[in-house]
């Protein structure tokens, strides 16, 4: 099947060249549309004058023509004469199908037209419908029509397909689907979770990274959290034995939204040691979700018990002056709810980290960036309410009293969260009894 190669010559606002076959020839503004008539006929079964306008538009829209040639949609009948066109241009076939797409019908018979492909017993028949749903469900109306009309079930079997990449694609599309909230809903009343889970076992890694894209998602909902709590004993041993970079990141997302919304069971599943070795990793993405999970496992007093126990302390300090600045956030986050405890601010004491937290809330912003200047103010009122804590012991309170002057220039911050951080540590180191 011979392709056909429309090229606009530039700086030839009348006539226009055309490739055919190896040979330029050229045609005026009416021929080209023809052309493009065509194109469409063989494609959309073009019969009505009508229909070939408005596919015209819509192929304007997605090519790039000159202005002059996209403002005529008037079609001359006189010259709509196919065959006198085909005989001129040579054409024996147009390839506009891309062979990885299966064909769509038009408007709302699209998805159902593409899950009655899924149903086919040809197995060549199932990735081009998953593919072509794939780009259909990025408009949240197909969504819609994808839940309202049931058609969510009968990825079910699809999940446990033999072909990994008919596995993966089906978790790729139901990631698509949890991106909208009504999309999470749907997936955590129907019954797709469990099979969903079990390929978190899958042999193939792409089908697995798609799985942990699908439950981060779900995540999102408190209803979610709460489904994925009985998976974090698993969870915990996946990120023990060890994933690719990438999927670790995942996991620790969803451990994190997890542990947030319940921390128990991390914390009795050894999570505190886990997040520790992870800590340390040599990927900055790994560093930052595991000082945030760690984050999430100190806020109950018996996390904060296990960091203190576990010899976290001296991990996470040494992550205050990482290059990335979340990291850092997070990391002074751990130690912000550490030091509430006895043992932690001892331990705080013992590591001289208040010098370096005062030099954290005394440095200036460098930040140009607005998303960083919003993490480096988390970043101050961490360590301004660690310092607040750390003030309560004696040794603390002697140190920081010398340093009281930077407290209070920091007090008169423009920021108001900062400001009144920064005033609370100031009463607490100048308490007199």
């Amino acid at each position: 099947m011979n392709h056909v190669s429309v090229v606009v010559l530039v700086g030839l606002p009348y006539r226009h060249g055309v490739m055919v076959d190896g040979v330029t020839s050229r045609f005026n503004k009416i021929e080209l549309i023809f052309l493009t008539a065509i194109v469409l006929s063989l494609h959309y079964s073009v019969s009505d004058s009508g229909h070939l306008r408005e596919n015209l538009t819509l192929f304007h829209n997605q090519i790039r023509l000159p202005p002059d040639i996209k403002s005529i949609y008037k079609i001359d009948n006189q010259r709509m004469r196919w065959a006198l066109t085909l005989d001129r241009l040579r054409i024996k076939g147009v390839c506009v199908m891309d062979p990885s797409r299966a064909p769509v019908a038009f408007g709302r018979l699209a998805v159902p037209q593409l899950f009655a492909e899924l149903q086919q017993p040809q197995e060549e028949r199932r990735l081009p419908a998953l593919a072509s749903l794939c780009d259909l469900l990025h408009d949240p109306e197909h969504i819609h029509q994808t839940l309202n009309g049931g058609f969510l079930i009968q990825l079910k079997v699809l999940l446990q397909d033999e072909d990994p990449s008919v596995r993966t694609k089906v978790c790729e599309l139901l990631h698509i689907i949890s991106s909208h909230n009504i999309g999470r809903q749907a997936l955590l009343v129907c019954s797709l979770l469990p099979p969903l889970c079990q390929l978190l076992d899958d042999s193939w890694s792409p089908c697995r990274r798609n799985v942990y894209q699908v439950l981060n998602r779900l995540c999102l909902l408190p209803a979610g959290a709460q489904e994925l709590l009985q998976l974090v004993p698993k969870m915990m041993l996946k990120l023990q034995k060890g994933e690719e970079e990438e999927i670790q990141v995942l996991l620790l997302l969803t451990l994190t939204s997890c542990s947030r919304l319940d921390p128990g069971p991390a914390l009795a599943n050894d999570g505190i040691s886990l997040l520790r070795h992870k800590l340390m990793h040599s990927s900055t993405s790994v560093r930052r979700e595991a000082a945030a999970a760690m984050m999430a496992l100190c806020v109950c007093e018996d996390g904060k018990q296990q960091v203190c126990k576990g010899a976290v302390l001296p991990v996470v300090s040494r992550l205050l002056w990482d290059e990335d600045i979340d990291v850092r956030v997070n990391a002074a986050g751990v130690i912000m709810y550490a030091v509430i405890t006895t043992t932690g601010k001892q331990q705080c004491l013992d590591l001289e980290l208040l010098p370096v937290l005062l030099d954290l809330v005394s440095q200036r912003n460098q930040e140009e960036d607005e998303g960083k200047l919003k993490r480096r103010k988390t970043l101050v009122v961490y360590c301004l309410q660690a310092l607040a804590s750390l003030a309560e012991a004696p040794d603390g309170r002697r140190i920081l009293l010398e340093q009281l002057p930077r407290l209070v220039e920091t007090s008169q911050a423009e920021d108001k969260d900062i400001r009144q951080a920064a005033q609370t540590a100031v009463k607490v180191v100048s308490w007199m009894p």
